[in-house]
């Protein structure tokens, strides 16, 4: 039998796309060769195979020392232990926290981001409209670089805030360090334009708003940078829902009242004509696990992020420890697979303000800013 040491750089590159993410992450300490290959920015593992994780970033009002924050990674099914914000950025006051594929950001009194499992944060121009909790998009130019675009929120002047201004959409090119201005939302959104009421989602070339309880939806063109007519997309017994964008499709995703009690479904959207089919409907003793059925309002703290072909439900209360499970959307068959996601690693904090989005992660993300970056939590081996 070959010695591992005798196996040319390609066969051991092949070897090491085999392994899950935390299984690398200790690889690439065993020698410079693997520590190479496993954080050469080209290495693509076979069985991480690109699918998104789950962050959730837990926020305390008063105390900075009680943040924490995780990620799941679906393909292990374990959760990790991220390091906590910069205590500069903790402290800030009327700061607001978002989360979207591949960066973290904050929006008010300054905008600044840095992309996730990294320590340095970058400072922006001035917003035109400075704004607490508004929708955010990433997606890149023609050169491939990220730019970012902030849609709604709440004006936020000294420590007022505006409820009634729509505020201009903002498009941020880091290669310009420039915003440019766009048209705002529809009139329609008014009475609730900020992440509270509205979900989002990034899909062929164009950004979506959805009214989470209004049901309203129109799409931002980002070439043309025109919005849509403002249509209204309920399917029937609706109570809340959420815009996602999946790798193949628009998926409307909520609590729904049926002939047979409460359900979560999920729905196929047609982005031509907003039209819906309904493709899945969460396991009756999953969706009553996520929450305690004696509380009033249980539906209310559910929550629902996605990306790629995996759809996340959780609950944003701490009383059950933050439950959440997840759909993995067949791209193919358009079939459905529901999975409960394992408790958090103890001791989990009590938060004001939780975040959660979904993000694709690679080795070479992981790995470029040191091994601090992210770390199994205490208990997994």
């Amino acid at each position: 039998m070959t010695e591992i040491g005798n196996l040319s750089s390609d066969l051991v590159e092949l070897i090491l796309s085999f392994l899950p993410i935390h299984t690398l992450m200790r690889s690439s300490t065993v020698c410079k060769l693997w520590y190479s290959i496993i954080s050469s920015p080209t290495f693509s593992p076979i069985a991480h195979n690109n699918k998104p994780w789950f962050f959730l970033y837990g926020l305390h009002n008063t105390n900075s020392k009680n943040n924490q924050s995780f990620a799941f990674d679906p393909i292990s099914n374990l959760w990790f232990c991220l390091p906590t914000f910069p205590s500069e950025q903790q402290q800030q006051p009327n700061t607001s926290f978002i989360g979207t594929n591949g960066f973290f950001f904050t929006t008010a009194p300054k905008f600044s981001y840095t992309r996730i499992l990294h320590r340095s944060w970058n400072l922006t121009s001035p917003l035109r409209f400075s704004r607490i909790n508004p929708l955010l998009g990433v997606f890149d130019n023609e050169s491939g670089l990220p730019r970012f675009i902030v849609v709604g929120g709440v004006r936020f002047i000294g420590n007022l805030v505006d409820i009634e201004d729509r505020l201009a959409v903002e498009i941020y090119d880091p290669s310009l360090g420039s915003w440019e201005l766009c048209p705002p939302l529809p009139a329609d959104f008014r009475s609730g334009n900020s992440s509270f009421s509205l979900s989002s989602a990034l899909f062929g070339g164009r950004f979506y708003v959805f009214g989470i309880y209004s049901c309203f939806v129109s799409s931002f063109d980002m070439h043309e940078h025109v919005w849509s007519e403002v249509q209204t997309l309920r399917p029937p017994g609706v109570i809340f829902s959420f815009l996602i964008a999946c790798r193949e499709r628009l998926v409307l995703a909520g609590i729904c009242n049926g002939p047979l009690g409460p359900s979560f479904n999920l729905w196929k959207i047609d982005e031509k004509t907003m039209e819906f089919s309904e493709i899945a409907i969460m396991p009756r003793d999953l969706l009553y696990s996520l929450f305690d059925s004696e509380e009033d309002d249980k539906f209310a703290s559910l929550k629902c992020v996605g990306l790629g072909d995996l759809v996340y439900v959780f609950n944003e209360e701490y009383h059950k420890i933050y439950p959440a499970c997840f759909c993995e959307i067949d791209s193919e068959s358009g079939k459905c697979n529901w999975r409960r996601v394992p408790q958090l690693p103890l001791p989990v904090n009590k938060f004001h303000k939780v975040i959660s989005f979904c993000s694709t992660i690679s080795m070479h993300n992981i790995l470029q800013g040191g091994e601090e970056h992210i770390g199994p939590p205490a208990g997994y081996v």
